[in-house]
């Protein structure tokens, strides 16, 4: 008998579905990893850039794009920065959006330095000129050696990419400022575009050290940074780190002068979280003020009343707070106009809590020397019981809303109504009033 034949037709189709399923042969969308660079350069922004790029490297991803939106800051960081960018086998590129931000200062070096630069229409780059702080306001930095190691360090980030030279001397030497049409004409970007997808098409098949560039259609994924990073990000604010460092000090002095209600444990962790936002850079000169503070507030606690002592206390710890801004160059490298707007961000709640504090301490102080008082003679006056008293039983009365410990000589129950005949220091002296509720 013979068999019909076999059909292997649906084995087939089965094995070959498998094989143009697997990986292997599975057609991956390309994909590019976008972390974003805003407000302050600080001491995480290097942090996160690294961890990005690392990102970027072990997902496969076509190119990582920075989306900056920065008035500059840590120059230290800033130049961390360019050297992991430069070490990464990923394409960076560097974008400065959306439509109407900057990329000021550390921010433009940055921009020059990635291997793609990019602007959104309406965004400005420039105003890298290094200024510090003096006590005529804040000035220009006009010596040769900071200036021209700053030049050649641009310039060169800027050669090596084939970008105008000429122009990117003038941002340290002349706070020149370009937007985004004029930087690409100078030839300081190469690409003006819209939004991330424009920029996407019009990079893609751009040579990268000899990898091209798939972007056009490519999955847009944006980087968030871990918890740590995060949290970090926020304390290394200037703004941030200095605030918590004054609020820490206060937090102590409150809780030397009031130990019990966990002030000065508040006080030490504020302190601990503005250290470490501040990279633990902090200024010496301040410090030894806040020092000077702290024991002239000690002092007045023990004095009869708020004076010098308590006045120079404060004066010496507000100074103290507002020097910790480490905002000099070349640890911050920012625009004047922007320093002088972050130091009136901290000067301002710096002597507003300041102020408060004192007041504060003014009325603890007041209270803690005040002789226990009742206003005039009690004597004659008329409270209520809420003890049992008797001539062996001091109890409490209520008198004018307040408790006060009372003897008496009479058997007197809870609620019974008693006449105050005479007073023994904080202790009221009654006995059985005549009239009864």
């Amino acid at each position: 008998m013979r068999h019909a034949p076999r059909s292997y037709l649906p084995f087939f189709l089965i094995i070959v579905t498998i094989f143009l399923l697997s990986p292997a042969c599975a057609s991956s969308q390309p994909a590019v990893l976008v972390v974003d660079l805003s407000d302050t350069i600080t001491p995480a922004s290097d942090d996160i850039i690294k961890e990005a790029l690392a990102t970027a490297e072990g997902g496969e991803f076509e190119a990582l794009i920075i989306t900056l939106n920065t008035p500059g800051g840590g120059l230290d960081e800033t130049l961390t920065i360019i050297e992991d960018m430069q070490q990464s086998s990923v394409p960076v590129i560097g974008y400065v959006y959306p439509a109407g931000t900057k990329a000021w200062s550390a921010g433009t070096l940055i921009l020059i330095s990635t291997d793609i630069a990019a602007m959104a229409p309406h965004t400005i780059i420039g105003s890298a000129q290094p200024v510090s702080m003096s006590a005529g306001g804040i000035e220009p930095i006009e010596d040769d050696k900071i200036v021209n190691a700053l030049v050649e360090r641009a310039t060169e980030n800027a050669r090596m990419h084939g970008r105008n030279v000429t122009a990117t001397e003038r941002f340290i030497t002349e706070n020149l400022n370009l937007n985004a049409q004029d930087a690409l004409e100078f030839g300081v970007i190469e690409f003006v575009a819209s939004d991330i997808e424009d920029l996407l098409n019009q990079v893609d098949g751009q040579i990268i050290n000899d990898h091209e560039l798939d972007t056009s259609g490519a999955e847009i994924i944006f980087h968030k940074p871990s918890l740590g990073l995060s949290i970090m990000d926020i304390i290394s604010d200037p703004i941030i780190s200095s605030l918590l460092m004054m609020l820490g000090i206060y937090g102590i002095v409150l809780g030397i002068s009031n130990p019990g209600f966990g002030a000065e444990i508040f006080g030490v962790i504020a302190i601990t979280l503005g250290l470490i936002g501040m990279g633990f850079d902090v200024n010496i000169a301040a410090l030894f003020l806040i020092g000077v503070g702290v024991v002239l507030m000690v002092l007045e606690l023990q004095a009869p009343g708020f004076g010098v002592l308590g006045i120079a206390g404060v004066v010496c710890l507000m100074a103290g707070s507002i020097f910790l801004i480490p905002m000099d160059f070349p640890r911050w490298y920012t625009p004047a106009d922007v320093q002088q707007s972050m130091i009136f961000a901290v000067v301002v709640p710096t002597v507003i809590v300041g102020l408060f504090f004192a007041f504060a301490l003014y009325k603890v102080i007041e209270v803690r020397h005040r002789k226990p008082v009742i206003g005039e003679d009690p004597t004659g006056d008329i409270a209520e019981a809420i003890d049992p008293i008797g001539p062996d039983r001091p109890g409490y009365v209520r008198y004018k809303g307040e408790y006060w410990k009372t003897r008496s000589e009479d058997d007197i129950e809870v609620g019974d109504r008693v006449e105050i005949t005479g007073k023994d220091g904080p202790v009221l002296l009654v006995k059985m009033s005549d009239e009864q509720p």
